[in-house]
């Protein structure tokens, strides 16, 4: 779960930039928050899912020292940064291989400051893919 200052803003990165679905949302005016659930493939139990929570008449939040990051597998680490930059997402980390690996991450910021790792899931080295043709039309769904 992920607190956010502004429901849309955080609907419309996680669906339009990181293309992910909206799978639900609710309402709760006696408590004065309301939810959103987006994912991947239908959510549950076949994907993951992000619960956005906001909580009326807050806008920003202190993320403290133990949140880190989310993680996400995308088969193409630098196809799904162009697809992210074109869609007006923030980069923060070009692809390229983890420190002391071969792993490609990435990483971007969401529009409340939370940090998000794309982990590039191909069997391929960091020399390989800076050389390849391959194409993927949707660059973000995990496999």
């Amino acid at each position: 779960m992920l607190r956010v200052g502004n429901l849309q803003r955080s609907i419309d990165f996680y669906t339009q930039v990181l293309g992910m679905h909206l799978l639900r949302t609710s309402e709760n005016p006696e408590y004065k928050y309301s939810l959103a659930f987006v994912g991947y493939e239908g959510g549950n139990p076949g994907q993951a899912e992000i619960e956005l929570t906001w909580n009326w008449g807050v806008d920003s939040y202190e993320h403290g020292s133990a949140y880190g990051h989310i993680a996400i597998g995308v088969p193409d680490a630098a196809a799904a940064c162009a697809r992210i930059k074109a869609a007006g997402g923030t980069v923060t980390r070009e692809p390229g291989p983890v420190k002391g690996g071969s792993t490609v991450i990435a990483f971007v910021t969401d529009p409340d400051g939370y940090k998000i790792e794309l982990i590039q899931t191909k069997s391929t080295t960091y020399e390989d893919r800076r050389h390849s043709d391959a194409k993927n039309s949707d660059p973000l769904r995990s496999v």
